[in-house]
């Protein structure tokens, strides 16, 4: 399944925080989101993700999800929002838990998803006992047992340290590299977008504005610290960006 966005804008009141976005997210591709601060990253995944209704323009599902697909579209966010009180099995089989599963096939789905990523000997544990990364790693296999279309992933490795970041970046890779997946990925770090997008569309500030929408052919398995392709697209990302980032900061701290 294809997702395509035909004019997306919207305005809040009188403020207006997007205008005419279109762009496609192919089946199978990471589609990375950029752009300076408050222009409107997040409002356009909850476009794409059905939470909001944009005022101007469409948001078009092209074709079937998986057959085996129990949600078409599913969130992975920047704080994890693990239920505490139950453990890594359990918050992976409550999004399970309203499709009329037997309880082998939930053990099934929640055993390959935590083999998947790297979780299966913390089943039992609870998300206290987790590192910031492990939290991520559960909320990516919650993700992934509802078998998505398409991943809408929230600034998903902003709350961790870069060392965790680092590690979590090649997990997805992996993940990736075993079976592509479809995702929507909004980010204000450059470095993860070249490691992970095959495709980057940078907004303008607000409202936000296709700027450019920047492609990479470096296989995802071949992507690494000090590649050259990166270093370039990286340099050029940062080009593109840095006035408009230097001016929504400004206006941050005037406001």
């Amino acid at each position: 399944m294809d997702l395509q966005l035909q004019g997306v804008g919207h305005s809040y009141g009188k403020v207006r925080v997007l205008q005419n976005i279109s762009f496609d997210i192919p089946s199978g591709k990471i589609v990375c989101l950029i752009g300076p601060s408050g222009c409107g990253k997040s409002t356009l995944l909850r476009f794409i993700g059905g939470l909001e209704r944009s005022t101007e323009g469409r948001v078009l599902q092209v074709g079937e999800p998986p057959k085996e697909s129990l949600n078409p579209l599913t969130y992975i966010f920047q704080h994890f929002a693990l239920l505490p009180w139950r453990t890594v099995s359990g918050n992976v089989e409550l999004v399970l838990e309203d499709h009329g599963l037997s309880r082998t096939e939930v053990k099934d789905i929640v055993d390959n998803v935590l083999a998947r990523t790297r979780l299966s000997e913390f089943h039992d544990a609870l998300p206290k006992q987790l590192s910031g990364g492990m939290k991520q790693r559960v909320a990516i296999a919650r993700a992934l047992a509802v078998r998505p279309a398409a991943m809408l992933m929230d600034e998903p490795l902003s709350a961790l340290d870069s060392q965790t970041r680092e590690l979590l970046m090649d997990d997805l890779v992996d993940l990736w590299v075993r079976k592509p997946f479809t995702a929507v990925y909004v980010t204000h770090n450059l470095a993860e977008a070249v490691r992970l997008g095959h495709t980057i569309v940078v907004l303008s500030r607000r409202p936000g504005r296709i700027h450019e929408i920047v492609e990479i052919n470096t296989p995802l398995a071949e992507r690494h610290l000090g590649h050259p392709e990166l270093e370039e697209k990286q340099k050029q990302l940062w080009n593109l960006m840095k006035e408009e980032a230097m001016a929504a900061d400004l206006e941050l701290v005037d406001g």
